[in-house]
Order: C-alpha cells, then structure tokens, then sequence
C-alpha cells in the first residue's frame, strides 16, 4: 500500500537512516476503513499514543457532522490519550485528527489554521470528496487487517 523511495540527492536507499525510520514508521502505522453509506475509503493511522488509543476503540459506528465548513466531526465515546503529543497542529486536507477540548474525531477537507488541542490521528489514503459532501450520515470505521 504505501511505496518506500530513496529520497534522492540523499545517497538514501535502503541503509540510509532517512528510508529505514520511513520503513519502520510503515511497519508500525495501522490501516483502518471508513464505511459511509455503502462506500469504503481508507486512511493510515500515525504511530502516536493518541492513534493507537483510538484504534483500541474500534470498530466505531458515528454520525459525521459538517463543521465550519472545513471538517467533518464526531464526538469519540471516551477521551483519547494525548501523551507525547504536540501542543497543537495545523491540519491539511485529509487528516484525521482529535480535538482534545471537545473530545471529537474530525476529518479534515479543506486546510485550517494551528489549533491548540489538535492531535493529528493520520491521514486518508482516499475519499477526500466524500467528505466534501453537505449534511451528516452515518460512518463506521474498522482497523483493517494486514
């Protein structure tokens, strides 16, 4: 699913130290799916603290709900875990993040500005125009097996 490459001008390949954190940061992500009325995308969850505490609650069934007409959010049955995280993120299209204020999921699809409180979880693979689309509906999200 994810390609290794050499980062070029680097002398990397696969003894540089560069590839071999990159190989190891692969080997250690989980993969999980998002299944939204009938459609699966699927997104790669950061070796954190916070991603592997939300993975220990899945599969999760949530309604996703437009906000600020930036992100779609949900709340999470239980706080996540922010040990060793950021103080605070600026999040791209297509993370995954949990806002520790309000205790939410949100998946970005469109950028946003540094937010204390922000955890990036990771990032979807696909599916950002799914998310683009108005209203709620509900989704259900599933670690994906190996």
């Amino acid at each position: 699913m994810a390609t290794i490459s050499a980062n070029a001008g680097t002398g990397g390949g696969a003894d540089h130290p560069d590839t071999q954190a990159s190989v190891i940061r692969q080997e250690n992500s989980m993969q999980i799916s998002i299944e939204i009325e009938g459609t699966t995308i699927t997104a790669t969850l950061e070796d954190s603290e916070a991603a592997r505490d939300f993975a220990s609650l899945l599969p999760l069934s949530l309604t996703l709900e437009d906000y600020a007409a930036t992100e779609k959010i949900s709340d999470l049955p239980k706080p996540l875990s922010t040990s060793g995280a950021p103080a605070g993120i600026t999040p791209k299209i297509g993370d995954l993040a949990y806002y520790a204020p309000w205790g939410n999921l949100a998946i970005f699809h469109k950028d946003f500005r540094y937010s204390s409180g922000l955890v990036k979880l990771g990032t979807l693979d696909s599916g950002i125009e799914l998310m683009r689309r108005p209203g709620s509906y509900k989704a259900t999200i599933r670690k994906l097996e190996r």
